[in-house]
Parts: structure tokens; sequence; C-alpha cells
């Protein structure tokens, strides 16, 4: 599905990857115990600003901050939008 939303300057639209449902050691977390998943796929990237070049490209998975970004829902589906400053690593 092509995502109608281009992002301005140095902002990212990330769509925020399923939260864990299972331990490492094989135990089901439930739905109430889920914790908000804070790693995703980058699906549009800005042009970046002219002292500053975007280094995250569509398709990345990407750990964010727990309370960057802003939430947004288009088509039925969550996103969330960003400054590229507010990404902590690339995975």
């Amino acid at each position: 599905m092509a995502l109608n939303i281009k992002p301005l300057a140095d902002r990212v639209v990330i769509e925020p990857l399923p939260a864990e449902t299972k331990t490492a050691s094989g135990l089901y977390i439930p739905d109430s115990a889920q914790e908000k998943q804070q790693k995703g796929k980058v699906v549009a990237v800005g042009t970046g600003k002219k002292d500053h070049k975007m280094t995250v490209k569509t398709g990345d998975i990407v750990i964010y901050g727990k309370y960057g970004g802003t939430e947004l829902r288009i088509d039925g589906a969550d996103y969330m939008i960003m400054r590229e400053d507010d990404i902590l690593a690339i995975v």
C-alpha cells in the first residue's frame, strides 16, 4: 500500500511493529500486560534540512524513544511521525 503522506524537512513516518506476545523463555504475555512497542519500520522520509542529511531510509527498522513522536491513524493503520533526532538506532 502506498502511503499518501510526505514528511517535511527532517521528519520520518514509522509504522510501529506489533508488540511482543511471548517472552524469550516461551511464556505468553496477556494483552493487558503488553508494553507499547518502541520498534518500527520507516515508511516515509523527509528531504532533510540544508545542514542535516537524512541517515535513515525507507524500509529501515528503527528503535525510537518511548515518548517521541506523534501518533497518526491513516486509512485504519497506525503510524508515528517524528524528527529523525528522536530515532535512537537502526536495527
